[in-house]
């Protein structure tokens, strides 16, 4: 849902716009849908002339500066016909998803330019924003046109639910529906709305009885107008809050922060961990960093604004709609960038800053409990559920004897990979192996990172980090592991890696590369940052995952290979675990789908282009206690059949003859 005062407040100005300023500019969409409701023909001989006839009103909705979504369908549809026809029959199929049929019209449109072109041209612009244009001019009474940062906006100013992420595209599109139609149905109560917007209308626009036009011109509108204005009256100099003062002075803040009744223990840490960061953060961040959740720190800032309000008698911030904002008590801020980690970025008010500054924080944790900061943290004890290699057989689907090989794998070179193709259960896997080596759930003995192409040694090791005055060394991760693990000799520590072939290898493990080997563990090495000898501890364990199935991703280099053993993953189909998971499903369904996907992994196992590295795992087939047919049904339809799609993209043939298999399991 959104704010629905905040839509009323857009309506009021929409309204007060709609005669003098709106409806002139905006006026050629109702035309535009009523154009090519009257010329479209999806059967017309000539189906280039048609849609380009069609198309001929959309002036800038489908023509704009470097983006020429309707110059390169026309010009495809002159080149191949039928093609087109087809795929605009396909999208304007309403018994399918949406998002699968724009999807499939942009995967398409991206056949027909490598036809076309070859690759000389480089776009074919026929991405959501043209498509969904497409889908609202032939169902106007449905759809609107989706812009990702029109959307965004609209979500931003009405306070929605709804959020859109770069990237994200399936989700946005039908966040996008979601809060469109929601609109929808707000703007269809405003009877003065309605009236003022149908005396308007000529015979040369289409009536939009179900409003939809009008709701993809209010939320126009509301980015292109009613944002700015917003912005104006409500951020001041770009940021939230800044018209705001809560009239507290340097020394009023230094007062308060020796109020242990307003300041207390959480809240102090809260401030220091924004200190730390330079001042400016959004929760998410601090909470990556120091640990603890997002929420801590939001509800944790709320809680505090409120104890100051109370403590001081000054007024928290309130919104034109009546609600309070209150952490602008103690920051101002601004919307964060795509680039950034979080929603707001909070910035320590300046009085508060300097505040701080005076404050001695050194007794105040910077970080949480499970990202200790300190150089020899010692773990408080408590009780810790048991776990054995009968607890890891149960869990994971792996032979008893493989298992055994596993452990004495590691236990002898102390660095392993498992890998494998995506749903052997490697990640599921490296916990439940720690713990049954460990005896006992203890994840205070874990630690678990994933590794990503700008991950560095200065996130790893240390390295130097900008602060407010300059730079300052921070102990990376596997430092502050290793120091906690040599605290602890008698104990096993397991540092587990995902994805750990994503990394720059080199790049993160630098002096390392020596020092993780068995030969050396405990053998000191100076380090270059900080010039003090550093060693890895003989009770440390490195568990690795790789993924095999990923042809995108650069295979390890042959210095770090012979610090690290290798153990393939495999499906665990035939392990006991997995039959009596099969057995307690009890479906025949299924039974046979598994006889099938074995039979394919043995085709797989045998093509030279992909061997038993790319075979289909059991974990798609877990997590469920109740097995039903549309759940197999969908493992098959949008896991397994993609996956071939990508395996054999260049055998059209191998991938139908396994899609009608697959898909015969359910006749």
């Amino acid at each position: 849902m959104f704010d629905q005062n905040r839509l009323k407040d857009v309506l009021v100005q929409y309204k007060q716009d709609f005669v003098a300023a709106q409806w002139n500019n905006e006026k050629y969409k109702w035309e535009a849908v009523k154009w090519f409701q009257d010329n479209w023909d999806v059967n017309a001989p000539d189906f280039a002339e048609m849609l380009s006839r069609s198309l001929d009103k959309t002036l800038n909705l489908l023509v704009s500066y470097n983006n020429f979504p309707k110059a390169m369908i026309v010009s495809f549809a002159k080149s191949a016909p039928e093609e087109v026809r087809a795929m605009f029959i396909a999208l304007f199929d309403e018994s399918k998803d949406v998002f699968g049929r724009m999807d499939a019209f942009k995967q398409q449109s991206s056949k027909l330019l490598e036809a076309r072109y070859g690759g000389d041209e480089k776009n074919h612009y026929q991405y959501e924003n043209a498509i969904s244009t497409y889908l609202w001019l032939r169902y106007p009474d449905k759809y609107y046109i989706y812009k990702f940062g029109e959307a965004k906006k609209v979500a931003s100013a009405l306070k929605s639910e709804h959020q859109f992420k770069k990237g994200a595209y399936a989700d946005n599109i039908r966040n996008f529906l979601r809060l469109y139609d929601e609109i929808n149905v707000f703007l269809k109560r405003d009877t003065e709305l309605v009236n003022l917007f149908q005396s308007q209308l000529t015979e040369t626009c289409y009536p939009d009885p179900e409003l939809k036009t009008l709701t993809v011109d209010v939320g126009f509108y509301i980015s292109r107008v009613y944002s700015k204005k917003s912005a104006d009256t409500d951020t001041g100099a770009g940021l939230y809050g800044a018209g705001y003062n809560p009239g507290l002075s340097v020394d009023d803040w230094s007062k308060l922060l020796k109020d242990e009744t307003v300041f207390t223990s959480s809240a102090l840490e809260i401030m220091k961990r924004m200190k730390d960061y330079g001042g400016m953060a959004t929760c998410t961040q601090l909470a990556v960093r120091y640990g603890e959740t997002k929420n801590f720190y939001n509800v944790g800032s709320v809680a505090l604004a409120k104890r100051v309000c109370e403590s001081t008698g000054i007024s928290p911030d309130i919104r034109e709609d009546g609600s309070t904002r209150w952490w602008t008590v103690l920051y101002t801020g601004r919307d964060a960038k795509k680039d950034e980690e979080g929603s707001i970025v909070w910035k320590l008010r300046d009085e508060l800053a300097e505040a701080l500054d005076q404050a001695d924080l050194s007794a105040i944790e910077l970080y949480a409990a499970a990202a200790s900061s300190e150089e020899n943290p010692v773990t408080a004890d408590m009780e810790i559920e048991p776990y054995n290699q009968t607890d890891f057989l149960d869990e994971v689907y792996m032979t008893r004897q493989r298992y055994e090989s596993l452990v004495a794998v590691l236990r002898n070179k102390k660095n392993i990979i498992l890998q494998g193709p995506p749903g052997v259960g490697k990640t599921f896997a490296a916990r439940r192996l720690a713990w049954s080596i460990m005896e006992e759930k203890d994840d205070s003995r874990i630690e678990f990172v994933q590794f990503h192409q700008n991950y560095s040694y200065e996130d790893f090791m240390m390295g130097y980090k900008p602060v407010e005055d300059g730079f300052e060394l921070r102990y990376g991760v596997f430092y502050r592991f290793c120091q906690k693990a040599a605290n602890q000799p008698d104990k096993d520590f397991f540092f587990i890696i995902d994805e750990i072939n994503r990394g720059n290898m080199s790049k993160i493990f630098g002096e390392l590369l020596m020092l993780i080997e068995k030969d050396y563990r405990g053998i000191k090495a100076t380090l270059a940052y900080n010039g003090l000898p550093f060693s890895v501890p003989e009770n440390l364990y490195i568990i690795g995952m790789m993924n095999t199935a990923d042809r995108s991703l650069a295979m390890i280099d042959y210095a770090l290979r012979r610090r690290f053993s290798f153990f393939e993953m495999e499906p665990g189909f035939d392990s006991e675990g997995f039959l009596r998971h099969q057995k307690i499903l009890n479906s025949e369904t299924m039974d046979e789908l598994i006889i099938k996907v074995k039979d394919l992994n043995h085709e797989i196992a045998l093509d030279r282009a992909l061997g038993k590295g790319f075979c289909i795992g059991h974990s798609y087939f877990c997590g469920e206690t109740v097995c039903s047919d549309e759940w197999l049904r969908s493992i098959v339809e949008y896991d397994i059949l993609p996956t071939l799609g990508e395996y054999w993209f260049d055998d059209a043939n191998k991938l139908q003859r396994w899609a009608n298999i697959l898909q015969g399991v359910f006749q």
